[in-house]
């Protein structure tokens, strides 16, 4: 059967420990009650001898004892506190017999170790507790009614008395009861909330964005790794804002003066451009949380998401578009075998010329779409330069000498191979169509970047350059400036640099055609490199 007093009932050493020293200080008064003259505690109506001095001293032996067991030896709880109330039960009825019974008012001493007690023990030694001190109280009282000058009527008294002792120690072991359920309900809640703050503390450090706490004052608090990042500094604690950075400060001035919820753009020293927002919480403190966003994360995944749309889109038109465009292309091929004049072959021609562009338009987007589907490998430069030259003037038809090849024995580029190709050839053949023809008009040059582990490929022509107006939508998707041409070239070029890790940038020259690819030589993971992790 289930102990209805103890259903949670676990040692509680500290609260023990903290019993034996009350008692410990109970007998210290006691003992020294006994050495002090009897003219100080006539009062008290206690006779106090050798036999009760010696009494006390086994007292504070006893107690001293169990606290040191208590402190060291934290083993078999219930017999050590079982032990120390026999011990009170026993002392305090032998006082309280000496004092004149339950008159004297010493069993409320026993009143106190039962409530303590009962508030540490377990259920059913509590009522053993309580029944322990009802027969030294009753035992003791009819004692000396009998053998003694007690008053017969004090029975009652006592037995009053050790009907409080019951219902003491339920009471107190009842509320220790409730007492150890919050307890545990507290604890259980704190390993709770740490968790939680712990996966709070993870979502936060992981999060693509920065975060900084901010006090009322514009002390900053608190931050994630991704402020450093974004800003290229961590702040210390406690720093003002302004001191850390001030177009950031400036910005969380306004919007608590404002009071609106519209963000702040700036930019940051690395050369970023950054959207900080703010939100207001609830905290006693008044602490402010700012949100700082990487915009051209954001227009990143603008972009991926248009993309991803883009071949979605291509692969599911593809086959409704270059089927008709086969068929209008077979039946221009079979009216053109019929020669009917000159009016109709320039008719024809435009309608093949303009077929082959519509099937290239297909051609590029659907190659737009597989721009994530990329194998980077590390190019040697001027090997994959000389090769690419080789085939591009034959199928071009371009005369030897037009192009000049000028690339370091050492220059290496982390680049998609078939990539890479398409982008050289849609720029040489731009450079091709605006050169001037002469030997050395178009120049190919790989060359060491600016920055460490950088790589530079230019594409340089004689041409005059790219007009003013047009610099602007240069890589836009359509814009074109020649009447067979897609627009596609330059924006799929770009789109292709930007899904290897490089860029392709417009020199702003003003008699030339000047195109940079900056790509890096040092973050591709080598085929054989790979296969040695994963070997491991």
């Amino acid at each position: 059967m289930t102990d209805w007093l103890s259903s949670t009932w676990e040692a509680s050493w500290r609260p023990f420990q903290y019993f034996i020293l009350y008692r410990l200080l109970l007998g210290g008064l006691a003992m020294l009650g006994a050495l002090l003259p009897e003219g100080w505690i006539a009062s008290l109506h206690l006779s106090y001898s050798l036999i009760f001095l010696l009494s006390a001293v086994l007292y504070l032996f006893v107690v001293g004892a169990g606290l040191l067991a208590a402190i060291h030896w934290q083993h078999r709880f219930n017999f050590q506190l079982s032990l120390q109330v026999m011990t009170d039960v026993a002392a305090i009825g032998l006082l309280m017999y000496t004092g004149g019974g339950v008159g004297s008012g010493i069993g409320a001493l026993m009143l106190v170790s039962l409530a303590t007690a009962s508030l540490v023990g377990r259920g059913r030694l509590v009522l053993f507790y309580a029944a322990l001190a009802t027969l030294a109280t009753l035992g003791g009282q009819v004692f000396g009614v009998l053998f003694g000058d007690f008053e017969p009527a004090t029975i009652v008294q006592a037995g009053f008395l050790s009907a409080g002792f019951f219902a003491t120690a339920i009471l107190a072991r009842l509320l220790g009861q409730r007492l150890m359920v919050n307890e545990e309900l507290a604890r259980q809640r704190g390993i709770s909330l740490e968790n939680q703050s712990r996966i709070s503390q993870r979502v936060i450090e992981r999060m693509q964005d920065g975060v900084l706490v901010v006090d009322s004052a514009g002390r900053v608090q608190r931050h994630n790794p991704m402020v450093e990042a974004m800003l290229g500094s961590a702040p210390t604690p406690g720093v003002h804002l302004a001191d850390y950075f001030r177009p950031l400060a400036a910005a969380l001035v306004d919007w608590k003066v404002s009071s609106n919820e519209a963000t702040t753009d700036f930019q940051v020293p690395a050369g970023g451009e950054l959207r900080a927002r703010f939100e207001q919480t609830t905290s006693s403190e008044g602490e402010v949380l700012v949100f700082l966003e990487d915009l051209g994360r954001i227009q990143e995944r603008a972009q991926q998401l248009k993309l991803a749309a883009l071949g979605r889109l291509t692969a599911s038109i593809a086959h409704e578009i270059r089927n008709p465009l086969s068929a209008i292309g077979h039946a221009g091929e079979l009216l053109r075998e019929e020669r009917r004049g000159a009016m109709q072959e320039r008719l024809l021609r435009i309608l093949a010329d303009n077929v082959a562009r519509l099937d290239r338009i297909v051609a590029d987007i659907l190659e737009l779409g597989r721009r994530d589907r990329m194998q980077a490998e590390h190019l040697d430069l001027g090997r994959f330069c000389t090769q690419f030259l080789e085939s591009f003037e034959n199928v071009q038809g371009v005369v030897p000498g037009v192009i000049v090849l000028e690339a370091a024995d050492d220059s290496g580029i982390c680049f998609d191979r078939s990539h890479l190709d398409q982008i050289l050839w849609n720029l040489l053949s731009n450079a091709v169509r605006h050169a001037k023809g002469a030997p050395g008009s178009v120049r190919l040059r790989a060359c060491s970047g600016a920055g460490k582990g950088l790589v530079e490929l230019h594409v340089i022509d004689d041409g005059g350059g790219v007009p003013e107006a047009a610099k602007a939508q240069i890589f836009e998707p359509f814009f074109t400036t020649h009447h067979l041409g897609t627009g596609l070239g330059l924006f799929i070029a770009r789109e292709l640099c930007e899904a290897n890790g490089a860029t392709l940038e417009l020199v702003s020259d003003t008699d030339r055609g000047h195109f940079i690819i900056v790509g890096r030589s040092d973050t591709c993971l080598l085929p054989e490199a790979s296969d040695a992790r994963a070997a491991n």
